[in-house]
């Protein structure tokens, strides 16, 4: 076969040049989870004759499609139940290269985005790194997290985690297919940001995962699962939006009208942020996957871990208010998170004002928001982890963004074009910004990502209880022992 043109195990595929390497989109790693098969573990694709032409992303999960500052382009292929395929971006595929493989998860709050995002188009990783770069669709929303006991599956126990399931199955789809597009099976780093962190760090704890990765990079999320309690009643929540007499008859819904309805849960849970999510349901996910890390599970893979310096400030984007909130607003915020929020009040304005950093309102509910929903069970994670994996790393993004005269600051997921390298997306570049800076910056990243896909070092000193070393990843790139130590120990 040709350069461009590849055999899987369900048939011959032709990809097509990408900016100096071979693309291969919309690949399938599923049957369409529609029909029965909706609210159920996905199950393997069905092959087909000939050759298909692998040259289009695939639809989006369904979802309530993003618009303004929130688009990070390719929105425009819409939206289907049919969504379960893979994009794969390869220096060549040469079954005897056997480069690293890097798998990513895509965010979105479980709720929307994909893995044919333009913000993630793996072309420059994979040519800057030598590495073969994969991204996923997974199903979303009620789609893809409703879990209820009423939706056990009794074969493989789940009752939930469908999202869950389709990571892991496209994740065994890598192992068995890699290799013909180039890439290492037994050399998988899987990578995500915000819920695809969530993810990543979620699934060192879920056992039919074991084995289908050997690296972790979760950016922006800490293991995140629900008791099937909580999310059991968000499932009920949605049925009776539905007017739908049982859970079980979310499997015949009207699709709009599910994505409509769990738009409306979405709404009427604010200060949870997010409803949907995996959940303990004893078959998929077993136990807390905190708890799993810090008893061990997924000891032997080298992990990097770490958050952006102001995350919740992108989150404010839409609620302009917030940038001018005065202090009883401020406690009014916290209040719906937190049940007492004067004592985090007072460490924070203290933490700074001994740093020497400004405190405003808007500035406390940004730092104690961004630690208690994001660093702060990251860096649980990287502690737990760091007990049994020596090969532990954190990091904390502080570049800050230039738009809106820099009130982002350092914002959720303003890493990821830097990663990617893909800086001058028309939607992404004014976040961002321009010059040496920003390029030599996106460097640094893609280098120290590279090299820990290719070797489990990413070039900085691991993370321990005692020095907490942190590669802060700014214009002036360095190590720093345990950065806002103060904030970090109030959480305990």
């Amino acid at each position: 076969m040709g350069n461009d043109t590849v055999r899987t195990s369900y048939g011959a595929l032709r990809g097509a040049e990408d900016r100096g390497v071979t693309a291969f989109l919309g690949i399938p790693f599923a049957r369409p989870p529609v029909g029965d098969l909706r609210l159920r573990p996905p199950e393997p694709p069905a092959p087909w004759e000939g050759v298909r032409t692998a040259g289009t992303i695939a639809a989006w999960a369904p979802q309530q499609l993003p618009v303004g500052p929130s688009r990070i382009g390719g929105e425009e292929v819409g939206t289907s139940e049919d969504c379960l395929y893979l994009n794969v971006w390869t220096p060549g595929p040469d079954p005897a290269a056997r480069r690293p493989v890097m798998v990513w998860i895509h965010g979105g709050g479980f709720m929307s985005g994909s893995g044919g995002g333009a913000l993630y188009n793996g072309a420059r990783l994979a040519a800057a790194g030598d590495v073969v770069v994969v991204t996923i669709n997974y199903r979303l929303g009620v789609l893809g997290f409703a879990a209820h006991p009423d939706l056990r599956d009794e074969a493989s126990g789940a009752a939930g985690n469908w999202g869950l399931l389709d990571q892991v199955a496209a994740l065994r789809w890598v192992r068995n297919e890699i290799a013909a597009f180039g890439g290492d099976p037994g050399n998988v780093t899987i990578f995500g940001e915000s819920a695809g962190s969530m993810s990543v760090a979620t699934l060192l704890g879920v056992p039919a995962a074991a084995g289908l990765f050997h690296k972790a990079i979760a950016e922006s999320g800490g293991p995140n699962a629900s008791p099937m309690e909580t999310a059991a009643s968000v499932t009920e929540t949605v049925t009776e939006a539905l007017g739908l007499s049982s859970v079980a008859g979310l499997r015949e819904a009207d699709i709009d009208a599910v994505v409509g309805a769990q738009t409306g849960v979405l709404a009427g849970r604010r200060a949870v942020m997010l409803p949907f999510v995996p959940v303990v349901d004893g078959g998929v996910i077993v136990e807390d996957s905190q708890t799993a890390i810090a008893g061990g599970a997924s000891a032997d893979v080298p992990m990097v871990i770490g958050t952006n310096r102001e995350e919740m400030r992108f989150f404010a984007i839409g609620d302009r208010s917030a940038f001018g909130m005065d202090e009883e607003r401020l406690a009014r915020r916290l209040a719906r998170t937190i049940d007492d929020p004067g004592p985090v009040t007072d460490a924070y304005r203290a933490a700074r004002a001994g740093r020497g950093e400004t405190a405003s309102p808007f500035e406390l509910w940004s730092a104690i928001e961004s630690d208690r929903v994001f660093r702060v069970p990251a860096m649980r994670a990287a502690e737990a982890h760091a007990r049994h994996q020596p090969s532990t790393f954190a990091y904390l993004f502080t570049y800050p963004s230039p738009v809106f005269d820099g009130a982002l600051g350092a914002c959720h997921a303003l890493e990821v074009p830097f990663v990617f390298d893909n800086l001058d997306l028309p939607l992404i570049a004014p976040f961002t910004g321009t010059g040496p800076d920003v390029a030599t910056l996106s460097r640094i990243m893609q280098d120290s990502w590279i090299a820990f896909a290719h070797t489990g070092d990413p070039g900085w000193p691991p993370y321990e209880a005692g020095r907490r070393a942190t590669m802060i990843l700014d214009r002036d790139s360095h190590v720093e022992g345990a950065p806002m130590e103060e904030e970090r120990r109030f959480w305990g």
